[in-house]
């Protein structure tokens, strides 16, 4: 059975019985894992393979940006924040996008080898200065830098054997409110958020960008919807003008920003009808089951899911040493 177009989370450290059921539903494709689900690298592994009995065909992610956003900790090497890589580039271009591409290696390594197939990384938002929920998670305020240092990051990633999503399309760092509790607002015109946003998305596509994960974040200049919800951004600009094929994944759809559509099912529909692959419905356990009814038969392609998996890697060798080293003496 083929992977369905829902992504859902788990309570804890194993799979509940009701769990297992959902696994197994035609609508779901896939599991994105919280720090509630991590206590060892041990237990780690045991519940990646306990989703993969269920389901062997499921993709299973995690948020690991690194800094403020990395859910796993024992057992792992501590990921700074982007932002060290952008302040990194202003002293040395050269080392900065050499510890991106270490960084993004490492992080591939780990957590294929616990058994997961990606992380919801890199974020590639502009720096404006304004957003706290983005902040020291960017690169930097630089479109340049950010597709520089983004781009080393993805290729270390794919040589780690993990794919990437390049996230919050087009643009989160602009605008002030948070898309977890508000319904961001971003007032600039479409040539404005070309120029600037839109800039890393060009080069990532170009150079192998595995997915895309747009934002909760209206644009009434271009459109009155979110960009996960606009068919204007998601197939006019980023599959025609950008010429990306990958996985589009949306943002949780408990987030309040995404509350502008409806209930859990309506959200779900408004996103896939926009041109979502894949929906993600978190914290929500009372609204998993509606959303993977009202997503039956939505096929995903199964093109753009094998991009999408892990690809073995090639383990703790030489290269992730030395990529380990340069990590740990960068954050020292």
């Amino acid at each position: 059975m083929n992977p369905g177009a829902v992504m859902l989370d788990v309570s804890g450290l194993r799979l509940a019985a009701e769990e297992k059921e959902r696994l197994r539903h035609p609508s779901t494709g896939g599991v994105i894992l919280f720090a509630r689900n991590f206590e060892s690298p041990q237990q780690l592994r045991a519940l990646t393979r306990e989703i993969r009995a269920e389901r062997p065909g499921l993709l299973i992610a995690v948020d690991h940006e690194g800094g403020r956003v990395q859910r796993f900790q024992e057992g792992f090497t501590r990921i700074p924040p982007m932002r060290l890589l952008g302040e990194r580039w202003d002293a040395d271009a050269g080392e900065a996008r050499a510890l991106a591409e270490a960084i993004g290696y490492v992080i591939a390594v780990e957590l294929r080898e616990h058994g997961l197939d990606f992380s919801f990384a890199p974020v590639v938002d502009v720096d404006f200065g304004s957003s706290g929920v983005i902040g020291d998670r960017a690169f930097s305020d630089e479109p340049t830098v950010i597709a520089a240092l983004a781009g080393a990051f993805v290729g270390g990633l794919t040589a780690g054997g993990a794919a990437s999503v390049g996230k919050h399309f087009p643009g989160h760092g602009y605008v002030k409110a948070d898309s977890h509790v508000d319904v961001p607002v971003d007032s600039r015109s479409f040539g404005e958020i070309a120029a600037s946003d839109l800039y890393p998305y060009g080069a990532l596509i170009a150079n192998g960008l595995t997915g895309v994960m747009p934002a909760h974040v209206i644009y009434p200049e271009v459109d009155d919807q979110p960009a996960g919800y606009s068919r204007f951004w998601l197939q006019e600009i980023l599959r025609e003008r950008l010429g990306f094929g990958g996985m589009i994944f949306s943002d949780d759809l408990s987030m309040e920003g995404a509350s502008v559509a409806g209930g859990p099912a309506e959200r779900a529909l408004a996103a896939i009808e926009a041109g979502c692959d894949m929906v993600l419905v978190c914290n929500a356990p009372q609204a998993v089951d509606g959303v993977l009814e009202v997503l039956k038969g939505r096929p995903v392609d199964p093109a753009r899911i094998e991009r999408m998996r892990g690809r073995g890697g090639r383990g703790r060798d030489a290269r992730y040493a030395s990529a380990v080293g340069a990590v740990r003496e960068a954050t020292a």
